[in-house]
């Protein structure tokens, strides 16, 4: 394993040993295939959306246009090289950690949670974009490091991970907070770290698990007491997560139709259009809709990963990689909680859910991820 200063020293061997024909996307320095599929994902989602909206075309134009705002992003990150995110990564998280603290000052809140910065026009998550900060500034670091990372090192980590960390779950935000601290971790895993120091860290975790219980705000513990025993409280908080495994359930293999759910087209499923969206695919498009957008999902997640594995340095590895995992994570925790095998944090469909932020955080962190693919397709050349 060798890390960037070690790569540019045998920059001109692996030049003569990459070298092939540049392909048209190498010009446009982005990556055809994942293009293709974040395309189908998004058109996927807006055809979903009209009918989980209640098939108001309103939902779906703002989401359209957050998703082609997304993809200009996109394609703006892609045309940066990774050394430009690297030079400015320990800026962005010092802003980025000032941003969370602004909002613990004087943000705005909804539901009894203050989680946004209010502009002129708009507002904004500056949890969101943390998501990205954070794995960049942890792979920047750690690239900079041999690796695998020693003890010390990794400690230095765990310590820009915490920060932000508990920023977001004071909002309160604990969904959003086991997100962007599972991003950071994710890139001290792939760095190679020792599996001692993995073992030691979920004895800690496990051993803090009461900590948490004691610092969880009321609801919080609610969500899990309900995921534990839905039907304990079944017109209450269990309501969510008895309709959604309803609506997952009743829709067979092949599904009612579109437009033709009952638990989602009659109210009885609540956020339908936002973190309970997979439950209408499932209700309307069966067993065979959630296949098709698993796969989409699927394939998106092994593309990254394959860009990551052919990273021709440390930080791109460790980087693209950690973005993907982190992609992931999203895809994952929001299936498991409408379907009932996880408490339910508040976790959007990432591409799928009604949303602003959170869509155009995920398409730049794709720009940066064809950013590393587009700085190995430079030295192919």
């Amino acid at each position: 394993m060798i890390n960037n200063r070690e790569f540019e020293r045998y920059m001109p061997e692996a030049h003569d040993h990459l070298r092939q024909r540049p392909s048209l996307w190498s010009y446009t320095r982005l990556d055809g295939w994942l293009l293709l599929l974040l395309f189908l994902l998004c058109g996927f989602g807006l055809f979903i959306l009209y009918s989980a909206s209640g098939q108001d075309i309103g939902y779906v134009t703002r989401q359209a246009i957050r998703m082609g705002a997304g993809f200009v992003v996109m394609v703006f990150l892609a045309q940066l090289t990774p050394r430009f995110f690297g030079r400015w990564a320990l800026w962005l998280y010092v802003i980025g950690v000032l941003l969370l603290v602004c909002v613990m000052l004087f943000g705005v809140g909804a539901k009894g949670a203050q989680r946004w910065i209010a502009l002129p026009g708009f507002r904004f998550q500056p949890a969101e974009i943390m998501k990205l900060i954070l794995p960049l500034t942890v792979a920047y670091y750690l690239a900079h490091r041999s690796l695998p990372p020693s003890f010390r090192h990794i400690f230095i980590c765990l310590a820009l991970i915490a920060v932000p960390t508990v920023f977001i779950m004071k909002q309160p935000d604990l969904g959003t907070s086991l997100l962007i601290a599972a991003s950071g971790v994710f890139v001290l895993l792939l760095s190679g770290i020792l599996w001692r120091y993995i073992f030691i860290a979920v004895g800690i975790g496990s051993a803090a698990l009461p900590g948490l219980w004691a610092v969880m705000k009321d609801y919080q513990r609610q969500r899990v007491l309900t995921f534990l025993d839905p039907e304990s409280d079944p017109l209450g908080s269990g309501w969510n997560i008895i309709q959604s495994k309803t609506a997952i359930g009743s829709g067979g293999i092949d599904g009612k139709g579109w437009l033709s759910g009952t638990q989602s087209q009659l109210d009885f499923l609540p956020e339908s259009h936002t973190d309970f969206i997979i439950a209408v695919v499932a209700e309307e498009l069966g067993f065979i809709g959630v296949l098709i957008l698993l796969t989409l999902y699927v394939l998106i997640i092994a593309r990254g990963l394959v860009i990551a594995a052919r990273a021709p340095d440390s930080f791109g590895r460790l980087l693209a990689g950690s973005l993907t995992l982190t992609f992931f994570v999203y895809v994952f925790v929001n299936i498991g909680m409408v379907s009932g095998l996880l408490p339910v944090v508040g976790v959007p469909l990432p591409m799928v859910s009604y949303g602003g932020t959170s869509i155009v955080t995920l398409m730049a962190g794709f720009g940066m991820i064809m950013s590393v693919y587009s700085y190995r397709t430079m030295l192919l050349k």
